[in-house]
């Protein structure tokens, strides 16, 4: 069970540039362990659940939206808004300044599927400012993982790619590059089609166990625009990182410790990303939860992930 819901005690506008404004929040406890949420998607946003996998009496929880998705502005979804500031190598400067901005030294950085590229992304560059990294549903951005997500994972989910596949109208090329353009079409009939074709095949590949229910969150037009432009936008360009950058990476986390935490039935991001981290970062541990797929609402990974930073509150800090 996750700890109680609570509130921030402060938040904010922080203006990053480029005309964007990224929303911060921090909860939890001023003085206590500094900490940095990295959500999924890219896109998803930050919603008040983040907050409840951290004790509040031990951690002071630094929370955000990303460029382009949840309360920061412009907002993906507007057909108008300009993607090309948003990168990897902004939202890692973003990171910086948030940090800066909020005074905090050092933090420890929690982060999953997306978040896990981007926390890793981050110690990797920045190493001398992470305490620890929780990372969940652990995926790595390279070519081969963007073409299993929309191309390969056909062998597990024939139906719903055949349906994913229709909708991107027999354009030719990668199916990220087509649905990137029509998410781009001028006829706002056409991209709401094409966020809703994504959106469909993103919830079809994370259902794995009996009685997974559908994404609300994919009800809303509005977010299923941004998501599935942001999604689209980050993947045909690899990230911006260098193919396999993260796992070669690995080893200058030595010093840094990590808990690495993955469902064995997690189709989305096999398990051997994972795997291949822990034997490259020797400081990192790697809990395989047996009877999970993606994603953090899983019991044993929800459990998993409160124990790992349950574990981290009580560690001193590395210095």
């Amino acid at each position: 069970m996750t700890y109680p819901h609570i509130e921030p005690y402060a938040h904010g506008m922080l203006e990053a540039g480029d005309g964007h404004r990224v929303y911060w929040e921090t909860c939890g406890n001023p003085d206590g362990r500094p900490a940095v949420v990295l959500h999924g998607g890219p896109g998803s946003g930050c919603t008040p659940a983040w907050r409840r996998f951290f004790d509040p009496e031990a951690y002071r929880v630094v929370l955000f939206d990303q460029r382009g998705c949840g309360r920061s502005t412009p907002s993906a979804a507007e057909p108008d808004a300009d993607l090309s500031t948003n990168t990897t190598h902004h939202l890692l400067a973003d990171i910086e300044l948030l940090r800066t901005h909020l005074g905090v030294e050092r933090w420890l950085v929690f982060g999953g599927s997306w978040g896990s590229t981007l926390g890793m992304a981050y110690a990797q560059r920045h190493r001398e400012r992470v305490t620890a990294l929780v990372l969940f549903s652990v995926a790595v951005a390279t070519v081969r993982n963007v073409e299993w997500i929309t191309e390969s994972m056909r062998r597990f989910f024939p139906a719903q790619w055949a349906a994913f596949k229709a909708g991107a109208g027999g354009q030719p090329g990668r199916l990220v590059d087509a649905y990137a353009r029509l998410l781009a079409d001028p006829d706002p009939a056409v991209r709401d089609r094409a966020a809703r074709d994504w959106c469909d095949w993103e919830d079809s590949h994370v259902a794995v166990t009996a009685g997974h229910k559908p994404s609300a969150r994919y009800q809303d037009p509005r977010f299923r625009r941004l998501f599935a432009r942001l999604v689209t936008h980050y993947w045909r360009h690899g990230a911006w990182l260098d193919d396999e950058q993260i796992l070669r990476g690995a080893a200058t986390l030595a010093g840094i410790p990590g808990a690495l935490i993955h469902g064995r039935l997690d189709v989305s991001s096999p398990l051997d990303d994972a795997w291949e981290l822990a034997q490259r970062w020797p400081d990192a541990d790697l809990v395989v939860v047996d009877d999970a797929g993606h994603g953090a609402g899983y019991p044993g990974m929800t459990q998993a992930c409160l124990a790992a930073l349950d574990r981290f509150a009580r560690s001193p800090q590395t210095p």
